[in-house]
């Protein structure tokens, strides 16, 4: 098992720290916002020059004035990226052309929706949480490939969660076109895919120079909570009646750092298809410690396989 040595709550600014990240290009999805913007602060700092792909690009742009105000340096810029529009993330990857990319991080979400769909009529959380970022990821693989040097591979980092454990794919109707809704569930088939994705796109493109790892960065309260109401999470015990969030939460920063380390960390040179927590390998989920670890289905090559032909069928795209 792979360890760094950092820990759950690390800052992602001290994972970063002793990188020299100058001359290397990012894209960080969903980073106006949480742990997207947690996680570009602390590579930008690091020295890299960061994308924020983000839907709204007010926002992007009013973050990226932040961390280049506190930077003193103009590292930061914002694109417009909306996961929910396959035409929407094609025309990021037209305007990125094949500029050098060395690292993606495939971080925007949204949890527990409502059932809604995207502009092709995918289930919005497994079309935004997924298919958007496949669609990106397979995109800007030459980009990827062309910033990859010997000793030096590019990465992908794909944000899952420990709400993968809620459900594997459906394989019959992963957009609930005739089963009934359950956005709890919904949301964890989204999370299994992003966990799949890494492993799919490992296995096709490490030998070339790019590996995927995917990422549980923790419990956190960020935008993603948007759809739930205070009641609910009070009911799942995230918060106490006053709001005042449980114990063993994390703050973005410290929630970034597992994405940082999966970008940055000398002891994945070269190594992808894992499912990363707290800074480290994940170990096998285990009734015993049903609070860490990754699911046998969420990591299974024969699975990723599977949801790699589906999401070439589903969005048209392939590598």
């Amino acid at each position: 098992m792979i360890r760094s040595r950092f820990g759950a709550f690390t800052p992602a600014r001290v994972v970063a720290g002793d990188h020299d990240l100058s001359g290397r290009n990012v894209v960080v999805t969903g980073g106006a916002s949480g742990i997207g913007y947690e996680t570009a602060k602390a590579l930008a700092a690091a020295g890299a020059d960061v994308m924020l792909a983000v839907r709204d690009r007010v926002a992007g742009e009013k973050a990226a004035a932040a961390m280049n105000e506190a930077l003193g340096a103009d590292r930061v810029v914002a694109g417009t990226l909306d996961l929910a529009s396959l035409a929407s993330v094609g025309s990021f990857v037209d305007a990125w052309g094949d500029q050098p990319l060395d690292i993606l991080i495939n971080n925007a979400g949204v949890m527990a929706t409502p059932l809604l769909r995207t502009a092709e009529d995918l289930e919005l959380q497994i079309g935004t949480n997924h298919f958007g970022h496949f669609v990106l990821a397979v995109g800007l693989t030459r980009a990827l490939l062309n910033a990859s040097e010997e000793g030096r591979t590019s990465r992908v980092v794909a944000l899952s969660s420990i709400g993968h454990r809620r459900s594997d794919i459906n394989w019959d109707d992963p957009n609930y076109l005739t089963r009934p809704y359950e956005k709890w569930e919904a949301y964890g088939q989204s999370k299994t895919a992003n966990a799949l994705f890494a492993v799919g796109y490992n296995a096709r493109f490490a030998e070339h120079g790019v590996t995927a790892n995917a990422v549980m960065p923790g419990g956190i309260m960020t935008p993603l909570q948007r759809y739930l109401p205070k009641e609910e999470m009070v009911a799942m015990g995230w918060m106490d009646a006053e709001g005042n969030v449980r114990e063993g939460f994390k703050t973005p920063e410290q929630g970034a750092s597992t994405s940082v380390w999966a970008a940055v960390g000398e002891e994945l040179e070269g190594i992808g298809g894992l499912y990363l927590e707290d800074c480290a390998e994940a170990v096998p989920w285990s009734a015993d410690n049903p609070v860490r670890g990754v699911m046998p289905y969420a990591i299974d090559p024969e699975a990723a396989d599977r949801l790699w032909a589906l999401s070439e069928e589903i969005t048209g795209v392939s590598a």
